[in-house]
């Protein structure tokens, strides 16, 4: 009896631990400023993948000439993906159909891109797109910048 409450007791204790490790992981990548939620689907095919499958919810951060991408489930303190400003190129914009409104949060928009001759695409809210989009053109002189 007494190991049993014992070991529930360090489990408990563990997944608290843990749920606090998450919080103090995103309190730190948010310090600096310059954040927004930001879902990420990399690698797609050209023809959109409606069927919400591949998508990674995750916090965006600007900093300097790129972008950021740390996952939210993760305990990583680097971030997953870096995408260069000058590397981004924007194929276009959609809103979520299918299966996909329930894999993203609401209030999304679908940006394809097109980085390092990778296609991906990233799902942000309209004030995060404007956000974004202000930032790509606002790339300094002689960089390219391609905003379809």
């Amino acid at each position: 009896m007494v190991l049993a409450l014992t070991v529930s007791g360090i489990v408990v204790a563990l997944v608290v631990l843990g749920l606090f490790v998450f919080g103090l992981r995103r309190r730190l990548i948010q310090r600096s400023g310059g954040t927004f939620d930001c879902s990420l689907r990399w690698n797609t095919p050209e023809k959109p993948d409606t069927s919400g499958k591949g998508w990674s919810y995750g916090v965006a951060r600007y900093n300097g000439d790129r972008i950021e991408w740390y996952r939210v489930f993760s305990y990583a303190y680097r971030p997953r993906r870096i995408l260069e400003r000058a590397a981004i190129e924007v194929a276009g914009r959609r809103l979520p159909e299918g299966e996909e409104e329930l894999a993203l949060l609401s209030d999304h928009v679908v940006l394809t891109c097109l980085h390092r001759g990778t296609r991906l695409e990233l799902a942000m809210s309209e004030d995060a797109l404007t956000g974004f989009l202000a930032w790509l053109e606002a790339a300094p002189p002689g960089q390219r910048v391609n905003v379809a």
